[in-house]
């Protein structure tokens, strides 16, 4: 188990609809005003990242989804310790344009933002736009050339890249980040973690069981070894903290009970779609059922769904397998973040404290 305590974010519902794909109520809001508090309760609950979303085109759940960049800017000056990882998406971005945003952002707000690198899973968005779509592992050999140039361009002056996709000629950006902004980027295809094991600095992978994620980290670690490189994983999880298991239980019973069958359909062709179409058939979402699918990224498969002790003996098992971030989704964001960081959260420390003592006691 790694002795670095484990990171917490939380997904910024800057989209109508919440996270989950069910007519349930959900105390939630895609506004600035909820969402300057929301970052502000976080930051003081103990979380570390924000997540923004990017979706160009409305659909399933996702209308009144605010520009990523813009909005990430916005909670980070609402803010003094957040960082907010940005979304964007390779295509409708390019690198040059997203390195000076993300370099005049890092230099306004002290160091504070970071990026997700979204390679697209979503056909439709892109014909809608009129952006070329390109194959499964095509995207992704796009988003590794994307990094590359951001890092160069964010390192270097005089920069120069010959890509399939990208070009520069001696291209020297100032002012430059204050530090280099961290990358994100997610997928569980095979592209997307040899991608993370050359190149980013965190992977993001969705929902799964404690066995599946192993599987995925120490597949991602060993080829990141491979390359001389290192990088972090985190999971997407959907948060249920109740002070009963059964009242949590509930709440997750009734989510699904109150699915839109219509969206949650529409999601998931669209969705599986895209994860069958890595060649190995592995990508996001391939094996994904109904169930798991009216929460967008698999976040009820992580079964941080409890009281808060089962959350966070179950988070304390997601480290023991190689997580270093847990991504937080919730119902109602506000009072149940605040409710996290009162009541899981410190167990998690405690948790993290014993074992870093019986280790500690063991090679002693």
């Amino acid at each position: 188990m790694s002795q670095q305590a484990v990171k917490f974010a939380y997904w910024v519902p800057n989209v109508s609809g919440g996270l989950v794909v069910s007519k349930i109520e959900q105390r939630t809001h895609w506004g600035i005003d909820y969402n300057r508090k929301l970052a502000q309760l976080a930051e003081e609950a103990g979380f570390e990242y924000a997540l923004t979303q990017i979706r160009f085109t409305a659909g399933y759940g996702a209308e009144y989804q605010h520009e990523s960049v813009a909005f990430s800017h916005a909670l980070l000056a609402a803010t003094t310790k957040l960082k907010v990882i940005a979304a964007i998406l390779p295509g409708p971005w390019q690198p040059a344009l997203a390195a000076k945003q993300l370099a005049t952002i890092d230099q306004l707000t002290n160091g504070r933002v970071a990026i997700n690198v979204v390679s697209g899973w979503f056909k439709g968005e892109f014909q809608a736009i009129g952006e070329h779509w390109l194959e499964h592992d095509e995207r992704y050999r796009r988003s590794e050339e994307f990094i590359r140039s951001l890092k160069g361009i964010w390192t270097q002056d005089n920069f120069t890249f010959r890509g399939d996709f990208y070009r520069f000629d001696n291209y020297s950006l100032k002012p430059k980040p204050l530090g280099r902004p961290e990358i994100f980027q997610g997928g569980s295809s095979r592209a997307a973690r040899d991608m993370a094991a050359r190149v980013s600095d965190w992977y993001f992978t969705n929902g799964n069981t404690p066995e599946g994620i192993k599987a995925q980290v120490d597949d991602i670690r060993a080829k990141a070894a491979a390359n001389n490189h290192s990088v972090k994983i985190g999971v997407n999880a959907f948060v249920i903290a109740r002070d009963t298991e059964e009242e949590a239980r509930e709440v997750l019973a009734q989510i699904i009970d109150q699915a839109d069958p219509e969206a949650v359909n529409a999601f998931g062709d669209a969705a599986k779609q895209a994860g069958r179409a890595s060649p190995e058939g592995e990508g996001n979402w391939a094996k994904s059922t109904f169930e798991d699918l009216v929460q967008y990224n698999d976040g009820f498969k992580t079964n941080l769904i409890g009281t808060p002790q089962q959350i966070a003996e179950r988070i304390v098992a997601l480290k023991a397998v190689g997580v270093d971030l847990v991504l937080a989704g919730f119902l109602h964001f506000q009072e149940e973040v605040e409710y996290f960081g009162q009541r899981v959260l410190p167990l998690v420390r405690a948790l993290e404290a014993e074992a870093l003592s019986r280790h500690t006691a063991a090679v002693a």
